[in-house]
């Protein structure tokens, strides 16, 4: 994980699906249970969806917060 990942999952949309076009720090934290059961695609977006998934899994999505503001 790098600090830029951080700032790309509060400007990164989905681009398809279900959520298509919510921000992936926004994606509900069920969507992010379904792709850590059925496998995170294999490339960068997929790569922000499992970092997405640890960090909403362990409790620490408001330290996302402050890079929303800037």
């Amino acid at each position: 994980m790098q600090a830029k990942d951080l700032q790309r999952l509060v400007t990164t949309p989905m681009p398809f699906g279900k959520y298509q076009g919510r921000l992936i720090a926004d994606l509900p934290g069920q969507y992010l249970n379904w792709f850590a059961r059925e496998g995170f695609p294999n490339s960068d977006l997929g790569r922000l969806l499992e970092l997405m998934h640890e960090i909403d899994h362990n409790g620490l999505s408001d330290l996302l917060t402050p890079l929303r503001n800037s």
